[in-house]
């Protein structure tokens, strides 16, 4: 026992004696046993208190979104209260309701009464059933410019000259008075719209045109000469334009076949200018061989026939496709250019909604200009009644840069009434292409 004891002493002393030797022979580095006290991150202060700061910002916007989340969540139940009390004041939903629930005065119980009835509201809204037929100004604002307007107001001062001896024609546009927008507000763009227009032939027969009054004679054929158009001037119902134009006239142009017309739009920088009222002079019917200062109200706008377009229509119900072919496109020449071009581009609206558009391949402009192409449009799943197609057709240079000039517009449709009769022979003869011309207005 005791030897026991005595080798476990010296066993130890032997152990303690070799690990001291070893330190002694290996020892460790100063800056290891420096940084070995005190651990430290390898930043300054400046770099650990910017950490901090961004730390306790993010930590304060998301406790603010959790506030705002939790303030949408306890208000909801309000603002779907204050919208069915709007609803209920609406007189189209009081005779909806009066159909449905009889004299059921309170609120709807659930929320899916509360979506079916104003689906069924905004439905009787948007259903071309519920607007009155249109009349001639509407079925012209359908060509692509806002020209229905319900009353018009106000009053063009211009002035026009033609010198005989430089056979030029001057029009200075001066100011317009008393003009009101589309929301019977003043904040308006004003701006004015010139064409020249000479009458190339009376009695054209087109068959769904008349003439201005209505009284079912052929129209006149017009073309335009020149077109200018004055600044814009901003928020004034009283705009002050000063511009002048200048033209020279042709020989074989005379004044007694020729008209300023004269538009004033409000200019909207993200849809068509809408037409406040339009001015119409006939120069044979003035002395202008001196300067001639004349204020004219405003009228409402009317469209001119400036040409005709032969159109084939056929429809698939099978495949729910309508087939638009442009076969021809007679429009008069101004003058003679090698460059000038046609195309046509073609729109397909549904529901009061434009779905998609193609343009025609472009073909040299002459007396009658053949195209021969066909375009396919698929249908959505609206009823043929509600689309109607839109033709526009423009003039363009090949070989020079030039912006693309408006020759005039045509729509198709069941709501217009002179188009009645082409739609309903394609109706009736289903699989079939019908062609008939159409007048090109502008």
């Amino acid at each position: 026992m005791t030897t026991m004891k005595a080798y476990k002493r010296y066993a130890l002393a032997t152990w303690s004696w070799r690990s001291r030797v070893r330190l002694m022979d290996y020892p460790a580095p100063d800056w290891l046993l420096s940084t070995a006290g005190e651990l430290r991150m390898p930043f300054s202060d400046t770099a650990k208190y910017c950490i901090l700061g961004i730390s306790v910002a993010l930590l304060l916007l998301a406790l603010g979104i959790l506030a705002w989340q939790a303030f949408r969540c306890c208000t909801e139940t309000h603002t779907t209260i204050t919208l069915q009390d709007a609803v209920n004041r609406d007189p189209l939903y009081l005779v909806e309701k009066s159909r449905t629930v009889g004299n059921y005065s309170g609120a709807p119980r659930t929320r899916m009464e509360n979506v079916r009835t104003e689906f069924r509201r905004l439905s009787r809204c948007l259903s071309p059933a519920s607007f009155p037929s249109s009349g001639s100004s509407q079925a012209d604002g359908d060509t692509g410019e806002q020209a229905n307007i319900k009353k018009v107001a106000g009053s063009l001062h211009f002035s026009i000259y033609y010198d005989q001896l430089q056979s030029q024609l001057v029009v200075t546009v001066l100011q317009a008075e008393g003009l009101l927008g589309p929301g019977r507000t003043c904040s308006l763009e004003p701006f004015v719209k010139l064409r020249l227009m000479w009458a190339v032939s009376e009695g054209v027969e087109v068959d769904d045109c008349t003439d201005e009054e209505g009284e079912g004679s052929a129209p006149v054929l017009w073309t335009v000469l020149q077109e200018w158009r004055t600044r814009i001037v901003k928020g004034s119902c009283n705009p002050l334009f000063g511009d002048q134009f200048s033209c020279i006239m042709q020989e074989d142009k005379k004044l007694n076949h020729i008209n300023l017309r004269m538009e004033v739009r409000h200019f909207d920088k993200f849809s068509r200018h809408t037409v406040l009222g339009e001015v119409r002079v006939p120069l044979g019917q003035l002395n202008i061989s001196y300067p001639l200062e004349l204020q004219e109200d405003l009228k409402t706008p009317k469209k001119d026939l400036v040409g005709e377009v032969l159109l084939t229509l056929k429809f698939l119900p099978t495949s729910q496709r309508l087939e638009v072919g442009l076969l021809k496109v007679r429009a008069v020449l101004n003058e003679i250019c090698s460059d000038a071009a046609l195309y046509a581009r073609i729109s397909l609206q549904c529901n009061q909604h434009k779905l998609r558009y193609q343009k025609t391949s472009t073909v040299a402009h002459s007396l009658v200009t053949v195209f021969n192409e066909v375009l396919m449009f698929s249908l959505p799943e609206f009823p043929l009644e509600q689309c109607k197609i839109s033709v526009s057709v423009y003039e363009t240079h090949t070989t020079r840069k030039s912006p693309k000039h408006l020759i005039g517009q045509l729509t198709l449709g069941k709501e217009k009434s002179s188009e009645d009769e082409h739609w309903s022979l394609m109706m009736r003869s289903v699989r079939q292409p019908i062609a008939k011309w159409h007048g090109l207005l502008i």
